[in-house]
Order: structure tokens, then sequence, then C-alpha cells
């Protein structure tokens, strides 16, 4: 390198020869900083356009599989020299022809499974051409580690291509995963060692005590409806009396009403499994019931006549039939009921049975029930009150009250 006494004698001796030098040096970091600035440009559009669009691990598996694929490559560059005999340009042109033939098939791949929603042969390309080049790249080894890594790096990269295809096929066809039948998650469930819900250790317990509970409450109405002996009656009353108090000392079964509400709808389902053959289900492709002529009502029953005046002929009377349901659906149409006798008796209407029956959809005999309770209540028993010593009309359950200009509504 000429020290700084060699070049100022040189600017000296030689000004012109310098200026030249310098100016073509200036043209030299200008086209410099163009060249820097246009590769900057071009890079971060590349970013833009194809890098930032795309998650963390698209990226990652982009750089992961290019590793290894130059490491393949890097195998089959020695391949070429040491076993094909290849030497110069002949060399450099053609030891990766396998590689692009992967890179050109997963492309291809890619584009089918967007186009078609599959990769096709073009995938199957891509896991072949991948095992092929992992095998000639680990011919030319110099020992079994180093065969062994030749192997792995393609399938690395053949790996993480399928990965990404996975995840994007999905997403085009907005589909999951198969579910396997044979998991370690079913295996646990079925042995019994796993929850399928999330349930807690005591809620579990919970109702393993109450279904003990009415399990044994079923037997021993097996038993005594067979009129089985009494040894037997006693081993089943002692069975119920134990799961009985284990239950209430474990699952607080004595001051949970939910509780009681479990174990009471467990009893009832229990006990009524016979209604089950009598069970007639609608089939759901027969034709609807409204294309099908409407019979006859029948003739009300003597006892139900009375509760129902001659102008309220087409008001449908349900059933006298008690319903069978369990406890939840009960207390849900007691509730319904209550609401509704509530808001009538705002209105200054004291609701009829039938009303009752007719509005909730239970039985005449669940609304007679209700109304003779809720008839005795203040309000309602003042609007009675009233109808008899201004009309001198007699509660019998069939008649609405007083409007708001006192007169009556309908007669009995």
């Amino acid at each position: 390198m000429p020290t700084f006494e060699e070049i100022a004698a040189f600017v000296t001796d030689k000004p012109v020869a310098t200026a030249v030098i310098a100016l073509l040096g200036l043209l030299a970091l200008g086209a410099a900083f163009l060249l820097l600035r246009v590769a900057w440009r071009a890079g971060a559009f590349l970013i833009a356009r194809y890098v930032s669009p795309r998650p963390v691990e698209d990226i990652l598996t982009i750089v992961a599989a290019s590793i290894a694929t130059g490491v393949s490559a890097q195998g089959m560059w020695r391949f070429s020299g040491d076993v094909l005999g290849l030497d110069g340009p002949l060399r450099l042109l053609l030891f990766a022809f396998i590689e692009v033939a992967i890179i050109t098939s997963a492309v291809r791949a890619r584009r089918n499974m967007r186009e078609n929603f599959s990769a096709g042969i073009d995938g199957i390309a891509v896991w072949a051409l991948t095992c092929l080049t992992a095998v000639l790249s680990s011919m030319d080894a110099r020992s079994l580690p180093e065969a062994v890594f030749r192997l792995a790096a393609p399938l690395v990269a053949a790996w993480l291509w399928e990965r990404g295809m996975a995840i994007e096929r999905h997403r085009i066809r907005g589909t999951g995963r198969i579910n396997w039948r044979l998991t370690p998650e079913r295996l646990l469930v079925r042995v019994g060692l796993a929850e399928v819900s999330d349930r807690t250790a005591s809620e579990v317990d919970a109702h393993r005590r109450l279904t003990r509970v009415a399990l044994a409450a079923k037997k021993a109405k097996a038993l005594r409806e067979a009129g089985a002996s009494d040894r037997k009656m006693r081993a089943a009353l002692a069975r119920l009396d134990k799961a009985m108090d284990q239950a209430v000392e474990h699952t607080g079964l004595a001051v949970d009403p939910a509780r009681q509400e479990a174990l009471l709808a467990q009893i009832a389902a229990l006990y009524n499994t016979t209604a089950l053959i009598d069970a007639d289900p609608r089939v759901p492709w027969e034709p609807h019931a409204d294309h099908h002529p409407v019979p006859a009502r029948p003739a009300l029953p003597a006892a139900l006549a009375e509760l129902v005046e001659d102008e309220d002929e087409d008001v449908t009377v349900l059933d006298t039939t008690p319903q069978v349901v369990d406890t939840a659906q009960r207390a849900a149409l007691m509730r319904a009921a209550r609401d509704y006798w509530d808001r009538q008796i705002a209105k200054g209407i004291v609701p009829r049975t039938v009303d009752i029956a007719q509005e909730i959809g239970i039985s005449l005999v669940t609304a007679r029930q209700y109304r003779a309770l809720w008839k005795l209540e203040p309000e309602a028993h003042a609007l009675i009150e009233a109808l008899y010593q201004q009309h001198g009309i007699v509660d019998t359950g069939a008649f609405p009250a007083l409007g708001a200009d006192g007169r009556v509504l309908t007669k009995s």
C-alpha cells in the first residue's frame, strides 16, 4: 500500500491523472450507492410482497428447507465429481438437476393444491426425488455419520414442505384433520382412567353416588313388585340405605336442591323405562299433519263439559291424563303457569282451568290443582268475592272475572 508521501508526490507530478482517478472514484461511489438503493428497495418490496403476509412458521419452513436443500446439493456436487467424473462447467451445470426438479415439483404441487385441492402426482414426485437425492448423496459419504446426515437433510426439507402444504390444504378446504379411533385419550376414557368432560373430581363422585342410590331404589322396587322373599328384600333395602347414607354424607344431598332434583330425575327415568315401549315418536319423513284432513273433535267427558261454556266450543281441551315429565320440566311448566296466572290477575281476570291448560300445555288435572291453590291468594280472592257479591256468581273455575269497567266479561 503506498504511503502518504508517495501519494502526495504522485498528485504533484501527475495532476491530470489524479483528477481523472478522483472523478472515476466518485462515479463508482455513486453507482454503488444507486445499486445499494435499488437492492434495498427490491428487498423491501420482496419482503412486503412475499414475506410479511406469511406467518412466521412458513418463513422458518422456507429457510430450513433451503438450508437442507443446500446440504443435499453439496452432496450431489461431490457425487457428480467423485462418481460421475464431471469437472468444470459441466459439473456446475449438472450437479443439482435433482434439486431443481424437486423445487419444480413442489411449486407445481402447491399450484395443483390451490386449484384442484390436491397435490396430485407432483406431490408424490417431491418425495420420490427427495429419497433419490438422499440416497445418491449418502453413497459418496466417507463415514457412517456422514451418510446418515446426508440421508436426513433432504428428508427434513421434504417433511417441512409437506407440513406447510397440509396447513394450507386444511385452510383452503375448511376441514380439519381426521379423528383417529384409537388414541391415548380414548383408551384412558375407555378403561375409566380419564373423564370425557371438564367435570371436577367432586362432581364425578357425586354423580356416581346419586346413580348408585337410584339403581338401588329401582332394584328394591323391582323385587317388591315381583314378590321376592324377605331375605332378598332386606338385602336390597340394606344396599339402598347404605347408598343413601353415603350420598348424604359425601354429596350434600340433604341441603343441595340441585342434587335432589338430579336424584329425582334419575329415579323417574329408571322407574319409567317401560314407557319407552309405548312411545310413538313422529317419523321425520312422514307428510306434515297439515296435509291431512282434521278429524272431528271427540265429545267432552261429563266432568269437563260443565267447565266449558257454549261460547268456548272452539277452545282446544287437553287430555286429562296426567303428564309423565321429569322434575326439571315439571318445575318449568309450573313457573310458566304461575307467570300466566299473575299476568291475568293483573288485568282483573281470574283464569279458568281450561285457560291455564290451553296456554301452558298441561293437563286439566294439573291446571285444576294449580288454580285451587292460587285462587286463595288475596288478589284473586278479592276478584272472586267481587263477582259473588255483585253478580251472585260462584267460582267453578270456568269463568273470567270482571273487566276494567266492572262488567261481567263471561257468565258461568
